[in-house]
Protein backbone atom coordinates (compact mmCIF):
# COMPACT_ATOMS: atom_id res chain seq x y z
CA UNK A 1 0.00 0.00 0.00
CA UNK A 2 1.76 2.80 -1.60
CA UNK A 3 1.15 6.77 -2.19
CA UNK A 4 3.95 8.57 -3.78
CA UNK A 5 5.87 9.86 -0.68
CA UNK A 6 5.20 7.46 2.29
CA UNK A 7 4.19 3.94 3.31
CA UNK A 8 1.77 3.37 6.52
CA UNK A 9 5.01 1.88 7.54
CA UNK A 10 6.71 4.60 6.71
CA UNK A 11 4.26 7.33 8.39
CA UNK A 12 3.57 5.31 11.74
CA UNK A 13 7.56 5.02 11.83
CA UNK A 14 8.52 8.65 11.38
CA UNK A 15 10.11 10.53 14.10
CA UNK A 16 11.58 7.53 15.93
CA UNK A 17 12.97 9.16 19.12
CA UNK A 18 13.68 5.22 20.44
CA UNK A 19 15.55 3.67 17.44
CA UNK A 20 12.36 1.06 17.34
CA UNK A 21 12.46 1.65 13.48
CA UNK A 22 16.14 -0.69 14.02
CA UNK A 23 13.70 -3.85 13.81
CA UNK A 24 11.79 -2.52 10.79
CA UNK A 25 14.12 -5.10 8.52
CA UNK A 26 12.87 -8.28 10.64
CA UNK A 27 9.24 -7.72 9.86
CA UNK A 28 7.01 -7.56 6.82
CA UNK A 29 7.59 -4.51 4.61
CA UNK A 30 3.60 -3.90 4.51
CA UNK A 31 3.18 -5.03 8.45
CA UNK A 32 -0.02 -3.09 8.93
CA UNK A 33 -1.84 -4.69 5.99
CA UNK A 34 -0.70 -8.31 7.74
CA UNK A 35 -2.13 -7.08 11.14
CA UNK A 36 -5.36 -6.19 9.05
CA UNK A 37 -5.98 -9.28 7.28
CA UNK A 38 -5.25 -11.01 10.74
CA UNK A 39 -7.54 -9.24 12.48
CA UNK A 40 -10.38 -10.16 9.48
CA UNK A 41 -9.84 -13.58 9.85
CA UNK A 42 -9.71 -14.38 13.52
CA UNK A 43 -12.57 -11.72 13.85
CA UNK A 44 -15.12 -13.22 15.74
CA UNK A 45 -14.19 -12.33 19.43
CA UNK A 46 -11.37 -9.94 19.55
CA UNK A 47 -9.93 -9.18 23.05
CA UNK A 48 -7.73 -5.76 23.08
CA UNK A 49 -5.73 -5.23 26.31
CA UNK A 50 -3.30 -1.66 26.99
CA UNK A 51 -2.36 -0.16 29.75
CA UNK A 52 1.51 0.54 30.84
CA UNK A 53 1.81 1.56 34.50
CA UNK A 54 4.17 4.98 34.96
CA UNK A 55 5.23 4.67 38.75
CA UNK A 56 6.33 8.07 39.80
CA UNK A 57 1.87 9.18 38.99
CA UNK A 58 0.82 5.68 39.58
CA UNK A 59 -0.79 5.87 37.20
CA UNK A 60 -1.29 4.40 33.26
CA UNK A 61 0.17 6.03 30.39
CA UNK A 62 -1.73 7.97 27.27
CA UNK A 63 0.02 5.52 24.66
CA UNK A 64 -1.73 2.61 24.67
CA UNK A 65 -5.63 3.48 25.42
CA UNK A 66 -6.36 5.38 22.35
CA UNK A 67 -5.09 3.59 19.98
CA UNK A 68 -7.05 0.21 21.59
CA UNK A 69 -10.17 2.91 21.27
CA UNK A 70 -9.67 3.35 17.77
CA UNK A 71 -8.94 -0.56 17.00
CA UNK A 72 -12.53 -1.12 18.88
CA UNK A 73 -14.19 1.63 17.48
CA UNK A 74 -12.67 0.21 13.98
CA UNK A 75 -13.77 -3.22 15.17
CA UNK A 76 -17.32 -2.34 16.08
CA UNK A 77 -17.85 0.11 12.46
CA UNK A 78 -17.58 -3.18 10.64
CA UNK A 79 -19.68 -5.68 13.19
CA UNK A 80 -21.47 -6.16 9.61
CA UNK A 81 -18.85 -8.66 9.19
CA UNK A 82 -19.40 -10.79 12.54
CA UNK A 83 -16.68 -8.89 15.33
CA UNK A 84 -17.39 -8.62 18.85
CA UNK A 85 -14.96 -6.57 21.12
CA UNK A 86 -13.68 -6.56 24.48
CA UNK A 87 -11.14 -5.00 26.56
CA UNK A 88 -8.96 -5.79 29.45
CA UNK A 89 -7.08 -3.73 31.58
CA UNK A 90 -5.74 -3.37 35.16
CA UNK A 91 -6.64 -0.88 37.83
CA UNK A 92 -6.90 1.73 37.50
CA UNK A 93 -6.87 2.29 33.42
CA UNK A 94 -10.04 -0.44 33.68
CA UNK A 95 -11.86 1.61 36.14
CA UNK A 96 -11.17 5.37 33.38
CA UNK A 97 -11.82 3.28 30.46
CA UNK A 98 -15.55 1.72 31.07
CA UNK A 99 -16.41 5.31 32.70
CA UNK A 100 -15.27 6.94 28.68
CA UNK A 101 -17.06 4.33 27.19
CA UNK A 102 -20.06 4.65 29.11
CA UNK A 103 -20.09 8.47 28.51
CA UNK A 104 -20.29 7.71 24.60
CA UNK A 105 -23.03 5.38 25.22
CA UNK A 106 -20.53 2.21 24.09
CA UNK A 107 -21.32 -0.82 25.82
CA UNK A 108 -18.42 -2.99 25.32
CA UNK A 109 -17.11 -4.61 28.31
CA UNK A 110 -14.38 -3.68 30.13
CA UNK A 111 -12.62 -6.53 31.98
CA UNK A 112 -10.85 -5.60 35.00
CA UNK A 113 -7.87 -7.88 35.22
CA UNK A 114 -6.69 -8.13 38.46
CA UNK A 115 -2.88 -8.35 39.63
CA UNK A 116 -1.78 -11.96 41.74
CA UNK A 117 1.12 -13.40 42.69
CA UNK A 118 2.00 -17.24 41.35
CA UNK A 119 1.98 -18.75 38.45
CA UNK A 120 -0.92 -21.03 39.58
CA UNK A 121 -3.16 -18.03 40.47
CA UNK A 122 -2.73 -16.41 37.04
CA UNK A 123 -3.13 -19.61 35.02
CA UNK A 124 -6.90 -20.23 37.12
CA UNK A 125 -7.55 -16.51 36.27
CA UNK A 126 -6.34 -16.70 32.29
CA UNK A 127 -8.45 -19.97 32.08
CA UNK A 128 -11.35 -19.01 33.53
CA UNK A 129 -11.68 -16.11 31.60
CA UNK A 130 -10.81 -17.55 28.07
CA UNK A 131 -13.50 -20.54 29.21
CA UNK A 132 -16.11 -17.68 29.52
CA UNK A 133 -15.56 -15.42 26.48
CA UNK A 134 -13.81 -17.37 24.06
CA UNK A 135 -11.69 -15.43 22.20
CA UNK A 136 -10.69 -15.31 18.91
CA UNK A 137 -8.02 -13.04 18.76
CA UNK A 138 -5.69 -11.51 21.26
CA UNK A 139 -4.59 -7.72 20.42
CA UNK A 140 -1.82 -6.03 23.24
CA UNK A 141 -1.39 -2.46 22.76
CA UNK A 142 1.61 -1.40 24.76
CA UNK A 143 1.59 -3.99 27.47
CA UNK A 144 4.82 -4.80 29.51
CA UNK A 145 6.09 -7.88 28.90
CA UNK A 146 8.02 -10.00 31.12
CA UNK A 147 11.91 -10.23 30.46
CA UNK A 148 13.68 -13.34 30.52
CA UNK A 149 14.39 -12.61 34.51
CA UNK A 150 10.36 -12.50 34.62
CA UNK A 151 10.69 -8.86 35.19
CA UNK A 152 8.37 -6.40 33.76
CA UNK A 153 10.35 -3.68 33.62
CA UNK A 154 9.91 0.12 31.91
CA UNK A 155 12.07 2.00 29.67
CA UNK A 156 13.95 3.12 32.22
CA UNK A 157 14.72 -0.31 33.53
CA UNK A 158 12.52 0.07 36.56
CA UNK A 159 10.62 -2.63 37.33
CA UNK A 160 6.90 -2.73 37.68
CA UNK A 161 5.80 -6.04 38.12
CA UNK A 162 4.48 -5.39 41.59
CA UNK A 163 1.53 -2.96 39.18
CA UNK A 164 1.47 -5.50 36.26
CA UNK A 165 -1.58 -7.55 35.79
CA UNK A 166 -0.19 -10.54 34.06
CA UNK A 167 -2.21 -10.75 30.97
CA UNK A 168 1.15 -12.21 28.82
CA UNK A 169 -0.80 -15.27 30.43
CA UNK A 170 -3.72 -15.00 27.44
CA UNK A 171 -0.94 -14.95 24.63
CA UNK A 172 1.02 -17.84 25.43
CA UNK A 173 -1.83 -20.33 24.75
CA UNK A 174 -1.94 -20.65 20.83
CA UNK A 175 -4.64 -17.94 20.79
CA UNK A 176 -3.59 -16.03 17.45
CA UNK A 177 -2.32 -12.88 18.45
CA UNK A 178 -1.11 -9.59 17.16
CA UNK A 179 1.22 -7.21 19.54
CA UNK A 180 1.78 -3.58 18.96
CA UNK A 181 5.13 -1.87 20.51
CA UNK A 182 7.43 0.91 20.29
CA UNK A 183 10.35 0.53 23.07
CA UNK A 184 11.24 -3.52 22.54
CA UNK A 185 9.66 -4.55 26.45
CA UNK A 186 6.01 -5.07 24.82
CA UNK A 187 3.96 -7.55 24.43
CA UNK A 188 5.04 -9.01 20.93
CA UNK A 189 9.04 -8.13 21.44
CA UNK A 190 10.02 -11.37 21.98
CA UNK A 191 9.42 -12.25 17.99
CA UNK A 192 12.58 -9.39 18.26
CA UNK A 193 14.46 -10.75 21.54
CA UNK A 194 18.15 -11.21 20.48
CA UNK A 195 17.70 -8.22 18.05
CA UNK A 196 16.79 -5.97 20.84
CA UNK A 197 19.79 -6.95 23.20
CA UNK A 198 22.25 -6.53 20.97
CA UNK A 199 21.23 -2.82 19.46
CA UNK A 200 22.24 -0.13 21.90
CA UNK A 201 19.05 2.41 21.79
CA UNK A 202 17.21 -0.73 23.00
CA UNK A 203 16.63 -2.45 26.18
CA UNK A 204 19.15 -4.90 27.13
CA UNK A 205 16.28 -6.73 28.79
CA UNK A 206 13.53 -6.92 26.29
CA UNK A 207 9.84 -8.42 26.62
CA UNK A 208 10.12 -12.16 25.56
CA UNK A 209 6.20 -12.49 24.64
CA UNK A 210 5.69 -13.36 20.95
CA UNK A 211 2.97 -12.89 18.88
CA UNK A 212 1.55 -14.20 15.76
CA UNK A 213 1.74 -10.67 14.15
CA UNK A 214 3.85 -8.00 15.42
CA UNK A 215 3.46 -4.00 14.46
CA UNK A 216 6.20 -1.33 15.24
CA UNK A 217 5.71 2.25 15.77
CA UNK A 218 7.81 5.49 16.64
CA UNK A 219 4.28 5.36 19.38
CA UNK A 220 2.06 2.22 19.70
CA UNK A 221 -0.76 4.45 19.20
CA UNK A 222 0.32 5.13 16.03
CA UNK A 223 0.85 1.55 15.21
CA UNK A 224 -2.24 0.66 16.16
CA UNK A 225 -3.85 3.41 13.54
CA UNK A 226 -1.77 2.51 11.04
CA UNK A 227 -3.26 -0.74 11.29
CA UNK A 228 -6.87 0.85 11.21
CA UNK A 229 -5.85 2.58 8.51
CA UNK A 230 -5.09 -0.67 6.79
CA UNK A 231 -8.56 -2.30 7.92
CA UNK A 232 -10.20 0.94 6.35
CA UNK A 233 -8.27 0.03 2.71
CA UNK A 234 -9.40 -3.44 3.26
CA UNK A 235 -13.27 -2.88 3.79
CA UNK A 236 -13.00 0.17 1.77
CA UNK A 237 -14.39 2.49 4.32
CA UNK A 238 -12.23 5.16 6.51
CA UNK A 239 -12.16 3.81 10.01
CA UNK A 240 -9.97 6.17 11.33
CA UNK A 241 -10.64 8.88 14.05
CA UNK A 242 -9.81 12.33 12.92
CA UNK A 243 -6.95 14.10 14.54
CA UNK A 244 -9.53 16.36 16.16
CA UNK A 245 -11.95 13.21 17.65
CA UNK A 246 -8.50 12.00 19.27
CA UNK A 247 -7.43 14.95 20.59
CA UNK A 248 -11.04 15.17 22.15
CA UNK A 249 -10.68 11.42 23.28
CA UNK A 250 -7.04 12.39 24.70
CA UNK A 251 -7.99 15.23 26.95
CA UNK A 252 -11.00 13.14 28.56
CA UNK A 253 -9.16 10.15 29.77
CA UNK A 254 -6.02 12.61 30.57
CA UNK A 255 -8.49 14.06 32.89
CA UNK A 256 -9.63 11.45 34.67
CA UNK A 257 -5.92 10.40 35.13
CA UNK A 258 -3.71 9.25 32.37
CA UNK A 259 -0.39 10.27 32.60
CA UNK A 260 1.83 10.96 29.41
CA UNK A 261 4.78 8.15 29.96
CA UNK A 262 7.70 10.45 29.69
CA UNK A 263 7.00 13.17 32.19
CA UNK A 264 4.68 11.12 33.91
CA UNK A 265 2.39 14.35 34.15
CA UNK A 266 -1.07 14.89 33.54
CA UNK A 267 -1.36 16.70 30.43
CA UNK A 268 -2.50 16.04 26.44
CA UNK A 269 0.59 14.26 25.46
CA UNK A 270 2.15 10.79 24.31
CA UNK A 271 5.06 9.51 25.06
CA UNK A 272 6.16 13.27 25.23
CA UNK A 273 4.49 14.32 21.64
CA UNK A 274 1.90 17.24 21.90
CA UNK A 275 -1.56 16.83 21.03
CA UNK A 276 -1.06 18.83 17.28
CA UNK A 277 2.39 16.12 17.18
CA UNK A 278 -0.25 13.63 17.18
CA UNK A 279 -2.66 14.88 15.60
CA UNK A 280 -0.35 15.20 12.79
CA UNK A 281 0.63 11.88 12.44
CA UNK A 282 -3.85 10.53 12.10
CA UNK A 283 -3.94 13.84 9.04
CA UNK A 284 -1.47 12.15 7.19
CA UNK A 285 -2.98 8.39 7.43
CA UNK A 286 -6.28 9.94 7.16
CA UNK A 287 -5.22 11.70 4.26
CA UNK A 288 -3.60 8.45 3.08
CA UNK A 289 -6.43 6.21 3.50
CA UNK A 290 -8.48 8.88 1.50
CA UNK A 291 -6.31 8.93 -1.58
CA UNK A 292 -5.99 4.82 -1.31
CA UNK A 293 -9.77 4.42 -1.33
CA UNK A 294 -10.94 7.13 -4.48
Amino acid sequence: MKTANNTLEDIILSHDRRGIGALRPHLAPNFCTEAAEYILKHRRQVFITTGFYIPQSQAAETDGPLGALALGDALMDIRAIDSQVIYLAGAPLSAILADYLKSTDNQTLVIDYPIVDGHEANTKIADEIVAKHKPSLLISVERCSPTASGQHLNMRGRDITANTPRIEYLFVRGIPSIGIGDGGNEICMGNFADVIAADEQLPSEPGTITCDRPVIASVSNWGAYGVVAALSLKVKKNLLPTGAEDRQRLEQLVKAGVVDGVSGEQKNEVDGFTAPENEKILTELNSFVEKSLR
